[in-house]
């Protein structure tokens, strides 16, 4: 089970839009309009309507083209992107 204080887990938006950038931007597009097939398009909502935990849980994982970011990115990083994805909504 995931357990963490209330402080560890308040997400920066900001740091989630530059993570976003870096490692997302080439598949979900900019504005979260997603840029190859397979992906989510965020802006529409698409897949967001899941707990963060169960975000969290799928981008460590990966998902057909996606990649594992088990490793790559800690746990605050991943829901600060999440945060970040939340204000893409339309």
């Amino acid at each position: 089970m995931f357990s963490a204080s209330a402080s560890t887990l308040a997400a920066n938006v900001g740091e989630g839009q530059r993570i976003y950038q870096m490692h997302c931007l080439g598949c979900h597009g900019v504005g979260g309009q997603s840029a190859i097939p397979t992906a989510p398009n965020f802006a529409r909502s698409e897949r967001l309507m899941q707990p963060d935990t169960a975000l969290m849980m799928s981008i460590k994982a990966g998902k057909m083209t996606m990649p594992s970011f088990n490793g790559i990115l800690r746990d605050q990083q991943i829901f600060d992107v999440i945060a970040y994805l939340r204000t893409l909504q339309r």
